[in-house]
């Protein structure tokens, strides 16, 4: 029986090549310094998720659903 290799992958925020394994518990991070580095950059907004805001729409007090209902 032969063994199966870990997938190798990129840590995406240094670059590193690491194994997708139990090794690196802070997976797809090679560390939790470059995991802790992510979350920073999404807190100040440098990642986005692309699309229209949901959050706009909630606060214009436009009810897209159409049902009355105002914050």
């Amino acid at each position: 029986m032969t063994s199966k290799k870990p997938l190798e992958i990129q840590c995406p925020c240094c670059r590193k090549p690491i194994e997708y394994s139990e090794a690196y518990p802070q997976r797809p991070f090679c560390s939790e310094r470059c995991k802790l580095i992510d979350l920073g950059e999404w807190a100040e907004e440098k990642h986005k998720i692309a699309g229209s805001s949901v959050y706009d729409d909630l606060l214009s007090g436009d009810d897209p659903s159409g049902n009355g209902f105002h914050h």
